[in-house]
């Protein structure tokens, strides 16, 4: 089950408190303060751990508690110090503070790790108050209490590549002929409920990453059809594949349809709508002329198209040669 939104509340450790103790040892006739320091507590601490790839884990529970401190004890021996609490989660989740919704913390890279709550302080034991006017000092300080916080958690998954279009247009079935992700695959709309990401393997050392977003269709930013949910997916791509079913089985035009789908990526977000694109006209297998793709040519004048099939894999080099320059421009 993919999840991309949760609200979780965690809190770091206390500090433990400091030991009030004094020295007894044999042939010692004076003894003295030697209460021993309480530990820290342990922060709480998101690290982007590679192999997550859903926020599914935050759904039954919303509660995450760093351990406490140990107190101080005699002979000046510290307590120990609480673990730091590792809460993994996929890269490409932002971390907000749900309170003000102040933004702390993007783990837009593999591995990234941040602190979220710090642990609190361990007490001093009574041996750090000892003075010439209070020799048996019968005071320690208690820890102080660790951070807390309430937090939404959103995913934006990290793709080089977003693919979007109308339901059908052939996302799922392009996905599938690039890459070894298996996407459900149907003859109707909404096949794919939720991003799938695949890796696309050009060559030894090239390689991209791939999202199919749920299809799209017209008034999804005002909620229609599954809405715009998934396109903060593709807010971080490099590029966008704008994939058009030359011959709709509804009867639609690919030029209208095009149309459609910018509209709603303009209305959801106009930086994203501004990112460079690629429109691949899919089911050229089939076409028995050229007709249809020049009639689109001219709809659609100034646009580059490139013409493919994900069943047939006709013209897939090509268009991946072409992504691979926008995500990976050639530095003069």
């Amino acid at each position: 089950m993919f999840v991309d939104e949760a609200v979780i509340h965690v809190k770091a450790g206390d500090g433990g408190a400091g030991c009030v103790s004094f020295r007894r040892e044999k042939y010692i006739p004076k003894g003295g303060p030697d209460g021993g320091d309480g530990g820290d507590g342990g922060d709480v601490i998101f690290w982007a751990d590679p192999s997550e790839n859903t926020l599914l884990d935050f759904s039954g529970k919303h509660h995450w508690k760093a351990p406490r401190g140990e107190g101080g004890m005699g002979k000046k021996m510290a307590g120990e110090s609480g673990e730091d609490l590792v809460i993994r989660v996929p890269p490409g989740t932002l971390i907000y503070d749900k309170d003000n919704q102040a933004l702390l913390a993007d783990l837009d890279q593999p591995n990234k790790r941040v602190r979220i709550a710090k642990g609190g302080r361990g007490g001093r034991g009574n041996w750090h108050f000892k003075s010439s006017v209070n020799q048996t000092p019968r005071y320690a300080e208690p820890g102080t209490e660790g951070q807390e916080r309430n937090l939404r958690l959103e995913l934006k998954l990290i793709a080089d590549v977003g693919l979007v279009g109308m339901p059908n247009a052939g996302k799922s079935t392009l996905l599938s002929a690039i890459s070894a992700a298996r996407p459900k695959i149907a003859d109707y709309p909404f096949t794919t409920l939720e991003p799938q990401l695949g890796i696309v393997a050009i060559g030894p050392d090239r390689r991209m990453v791939v999202a199919d977003i749920p299809g799209l269709i017209e008034g999804a930013h005002g909620g229609a059809g599954l809405g715009v949910s998934f396109l903060r997916h593709i807010e971080r791509t490099k590029v966008i594949v704008h994939l058009l079913d030359l011959y709709p089985l509804d009867g639609s035009e690919p030029a209208d349809n095009y149309r459609i789908i910018r509209r709603e990526l303009e209305s959801f977000s106009p930086e994203l709508a501004a990112k460079p694109e690629i429109i691949a006209a899919n089911t050229m297998d089939l076409a028995l002329d050229d007709e249809a793709i020049d009639r689109l040519g001219k709809e659609l004048p100034g646009n580059k198209i490139y013409p493919i099939s994900g069943a047939t894999h006709r013209g897939l080099d090509r268009l991946l040669e072409s992504l691979w320059e926008l995500v990976h421009p050639q530095v003069p």
